[in-house]
């Protein structure tokens, strides 16, 4: 039975570090960690590489459905056996992916694989809509803000430290095109949930924010997930 699995949900938009947030509060308890967007990402990418448009809904739906992906302990992800980490981590990609999730069709496909991520003893589950429609009853549901502008400069850095050249100004831009698509979109629209704890990380560090969210998890859930 997963009824009895605990579940923490961090949302939020690209660049809030819900990502970075989750896979350590995931570690501290000692559960799984869904990272959702990766699979929207490794969606896109798989229609690039087979060549379908990412407007296309039932061809995407497919490749979505269908994805041959196998997410590493040591880290990584690989593609059809092809490691990807990097080639789904570049903006290009996040923008991709944000088309492809607005398409109905696709969000349906991938509902099933991300459910399949709830195993004992818990599941920490980052995304856009993890708390709104993939794990409604989770114990805990925390939605990540941050001003557009701070969240361009943290990417700003990720980028420059890795010998990328960008503008602030344009990541801006970029952000602020992504968060009205994924807010705007039909299906399961980036929102915090109506029982989500919201945190704005904007003057926060990752490691405030960290301690925060771990102070919000149930004491009741940390001692049985040990029993476990």
């Amino acid at each position: 039975m997963t009824d009895s699995i605990p579940v923490v949900t961090i949302d939020g938009p690209g660049g809030v570090g819900k990502g970075t947030i989750s896979a350590l509060v995931a570690a501290k308890l000692g559960w799984h960690y869904l990272d959702s967007g990766a699979l929207y990402r490794l969606t896109a990418l798989a229609c690039r590489q087979k060549k379908v448009s990412l407007d296309c809904a039932d061809k995407a739906a497919q490749i979505a459905e269908n994805l041959a992906v196998e997410f590493l302990a040591e880290g990584g992800i690989l593609l059809e056996e092809q490691e990807v980490e990097a080639l789904i981590r570049t903006e290009t990609a996040g923008n991709n992916a944000s088309i492809v999730a607005a398409l109905p069709a696709v969000r349906d496909a991938l509902f099933k694989r991300q459910k399949a991520f709830l195993q004992a003893p818990g599941l920490v589950a980052d995304g856009r809509d993890m708390g709104t429609s993939i794990f409604p009853d989770a114990a805990l549901k925390v939605f990540l803000t941050a001003s557009a502008e701070e969240r361009a400069k943290r990417r700003y850095k990720q980028l420059i430290e890795k010998g990328n050249s960008v503008r602030i100004a344009d990541l801006v831009v970029d952000i602020k095109l992504r968060d009205e698509r994924d807010m705007n979109r039909t299906t399961s629209p980036l929102k915090p949930a109506q029982d989500a704890v919201l945190i704005d990380t904007s003057e926060m560090t990752i490691d405030d924010v960290f301690k925060q969210v771990l102070l919000l998890v149930p004491k009741d859930i940390k001692a049985s997930t040990k029993k476990i």
